[in-house]
């Protein structure tokens, strides 16, 4: 059972649940519809109604239909040793447990038979590498190399145009909604906003009409990449929070192109002062 509080107006019961669970299948959907295993604010509902803002929605569904069966394995080990795992996050997974949603974070204790401490964290949908700790010193370590900003985090991304400037740094400040899940960026600063730094190179520009980007994160706020390539006009490609969805479906995309594929350490403290000078990188 999963009980979920609205964030839309005006949205059909299947299309806000699809919203949220990219896994659920439609035809799981009208089967709890025909058993009113959804409910309304408590009312059992038996067909596609409206929900607004602040309705509380209760699914009886099982996780394994809610989220698809999840699992990891040695091919999701992009590095190893004796402190740190890097692991390969896939889209649609969070990195952190979450209620009785299970995150990398669990997942790996399973299949690697012990506990890990995740470093940092990158958004549900965006896939890539994500650093955990093996035991407490070596995740203080890294959260002082993170602080001292002793390592850099590099992502690739599809974006819809063609940037013109090939090589740019971008600043502006960003604000967090948590009522709608959503940032706000702004050239000016403003009361609640914080300052973010986006880096990015253009790999290539696309006949298609996108372009492949480098981008690194110099300041790390929820959403910044997606949020800050759309304030300049280049959303991400599949990006339905941010870009543009006639262009998503168009190349039929419901996911953002969008990988944290690269960490550089130029500094390391502690028991990790061996990761001075590596790089670490998916294919």
């Amino acid at each position: 059972m999963k009980k979920i509080i609205v964030d839309k107006n005006n949205v059909m019961v299947i299309n806000y649940l699809q919203s949220k669970f990219n896994n659920l299948k439609i035809g799981t959907i009208y089967k709890a519809l025909r058993n009113k295993d959804i409910r309304v604010n408590g009312i059992k509902i038996s067909e596609n109604v409206m929900v607004n803002q602040g309705d509380e929605l209760t699914v009886y569904i099982t996780d394994d239909l809610l989220y698809g069966a999840k699992s990891i394995n040695e091919k999701n080990i992009i590095y190893d040793d004796e402190n740190i795992v890097i692991l390969y996050k896939p889209q649609d997974m969070l990195v952190v447990s979450q209620g009785d949603e299970p995150g990398l974070d669990t997942l790996a204790k399973d299949f690697l038979g012990y506990t890990i401490y995740p470093c940092h964290r990158i958004d549900r949908n965006t896939s890539g590498i994500v650093i955990f700790a093996k035991n407490k010193e070596s995740e203080e370590s890294m959260s002082e190399m993170i602080k001292n900003h002793l390592l850099r985090k590099f992502y690739r991304c599809t974006v819809i145009g063609h940037p013109k400037n090939k090589k740019a740094t971008l600043t502006a400040y960003l604000f967090k909604d948590s009522k709608t899940s959503r940032v706000i960026v702004s050239n000016e600063k403003k009361k609640g906003y914080v300052e973010i730094i986006t880096k990015y190179e253009v790999i290539s520009y696309n006949n298609n009409g996108t372009a492949d980007l480098e981008v690194q994160l110099v300041t790390g706020r929820t959403h910044q990449i997606r949020a800050h390539l759309a304030f300049i006009g280049y959303p991400i490609l599949g990006d339905g929070k941010y870009g543009k969805n006639e262009t998503n479906k168009k190349f039929k995309l419901a996911k953002q192109e969008l990988e944290a594929y690269k960490i550089v350490f130029d500094g390391g403290l502690g028991n990790l002062e061996y990761l001075t000078g590596r790089t670490i990188k998916i294919k």
